[in-house]
């Protein structure tokens, strides 16, 4: 037997694999071990010891403590095989356990892999020389790797499942910014600039709260860098996800401020019983509050930590007003009470009735019985209320329906749609195009809903470009 070729051999699966040489020696062993009793038919764990010598490669072979002169060509097939299996099963178990506490260390870090396959809308990428798998909830909307591909991705777990090592990628997690965050801005890495608060909703758009513990140092310009260039390196590589970067504050009005950005607010007024903070803005400011499908207050709510409402200072004052009226006739109630409840964030007899007697006792300095009938009064105003904003909802709608089919006649005979708002125009021709049964050999190219509207109003069928929203 060659020992010499022996030991080359563990050296080189020792660093291929990244196991410790030391115990792939010992599995050697304990497969000789098993080998020689399969040989000899013996029963007794203890009858046969090994040792192998770590620089020569020296076989000692005993048998009762008594040296056995045995050459493993002659243990017979048997043997052989018995000896091949325990080492195959050995080498796996070393070979897990390596990768379980190289991967185990990492998890939370970034790591960079080369896309294989996708299996059962997973996507499987080799991470340094191991496969780790990404579940389709941990992908990125809309993104799509080909084999062969660069995965820069969020170790997220590494787990032990049994005969096999499971690790666990994420690009769609929070933390995967964090991280890319610590790689582009190195006062984030040093500590300088923190991440206070965050919230994403992967593909599309991401807030981070950020503040300085250095005064020289602008935690928003830091983030931005020169000209958007450490931004613009973290949007590329999510394919254009949009990341907006909010001053963190102490106070949550002021946060709340910044989190809405860029609507202008008029008014926040907090509800500490309820969690509420209710936003006032303009009219003109309300489409830019809420967001493209709510994801500005949406996200901003979860950045925060507070259920935030927005309405306009109409809604506002007519919410104060009724709930006013409305308390004002219970007796032993005092106007400077009813003052203090906006106070606390509380505008509305919806408010009024959801935070209950006791704290109305407590923060009003009323009786009990005062109490439960401020609570009784707007419970039943708000029912009157909720009933009135049904019908008031469900006639705009009736009204918004009418106003589009009148447009699309309009539309339909040629008639002039200068005297029709643009939304509702642009509403009609949308719904008169849903409407039309495509023919797939002369359908055009298809565009966007927006950039359809927008080319028809206009006269022009070419495709319209989409502004270029800027990162801050």
């Amino acid at each position: 037997m060659n020992t010499q070729e022996m030991i080359r051999v563990l050296d080189s699966i020792a660093r291929d694999r990244d196991i410790d040489r030391d115990l792939l020696i010992g599995d050697l062993e304990q497969a000789m071990i098993s080998a020689a009793r399969k040989h000899y038919q013996s029963l007794d764990t203890e009858e046969f010891t090994c040792s192998i010598d770590r620089l020569s490669g020296d076989m000692d072979m005993r048998r009762h403590g008594e040296p056995l002169e045995i050459n493993p060509q002659d243990l017979g097939r048997i043997a052989a095989q018995t000896f091949k299996q325990v080492m195959i099963q050995r080498f796996r178990e070393d070979e897990r356990d390596s990768l379980y506490d190289r991967f185990s260390k990492r998890v939370g870090d970034i790591v960079t892999g080369v896309a294989q396959r996708y299996e059962g809308g997973a996507l499987v990428a080799t991470i340094e020389r191991a496969e780790g798998f990404m579940p389709r909830s941990e992908q990125i909307p809309g993104e799509q790797f080909h084999p062969q591909d660069r995965v820069r991705c969020l170790l997220l777990d590494c787990r032990d499942a049994g005969n096999q090592i499971k690790i666990v990628l994420s690009r769609a997690h929070p933390d995967f910014i964090k991280r890319l965050f610590e790689v582009e801005v190195p006062e984030v890495a040093e500590r300088v600039i923190e991440i206070k608060a965050m919230a994403r909703e992967a593909g599309y758009r991401t807030k981070l709260a950020v503040s300085s513990i250095d005064s020289k140092v602008d935690a928003v310009g830091a983030c931005v860098g020169v000209r958007g260039s450490r931004i613009r390196n973290i949007v590329d590589e999510l394919n254009g996800e949009k990341i907006d970067i909010v001053r963190w504050n102490e106070s949550s009005q002021i946060l709340i401020q910044n989190a809405l950005k860029p609507a202008e607010i008029a008014e926040v007024s907090l509800c500490f019983e309820l969690g509420r903070a209710t936003v006032v803005v303009d009219e003109t400011q309300l489409s830019l509050a809420i967001g493209k499908r709510g994801q500005n207050v949406r996200l901003a709510a979860r950045l925060t930590g507070w259920d935030i409402d927005i309405i306009t200072p109409d809604e506002f004052n007519k919410n104060l007003e009724i709930m006013a009226e409305t308390l004002r006739e219970i007796d032993g109630v005092e106007e400077t009470q009813l003052d203090r409840l906006p106070a606390l964030g509380m505008i509305s007899v919806f408010d009024i009735e959801e935070v209950g007697p006791e704290v109305l006792q407590n923060e009003l300095e009323v009786t009990p019985e005062v109490a439960a009938a401020l609570v009784k009064a707007a419970a039943e105003k708000s029912k009157i209320v909720a009933e009135q904003q049904a019908k008031d909802k469900a006639e705009a709608e009736q009204k918004r329906k009418e106003e589009e089919e009148a447009a699309r006649q309009l539309l339909a005979e040629g008639g002039d749609a200068s005297s029709v708002s643009p939304d509702v125009a642009a509403a009609a021709i949308l719904s008169a195009a849903d409407h039309t049964p495509a023919n797939p050999i002369e359908a055009p190219v298809a565009k966007s809903d927006d950039a359809r509207a927008a080319s028809i109003l206009s006269g022009d069928d070419a495709p319209a470009e989409s502004p270029t929203e800027n990162n801050s």
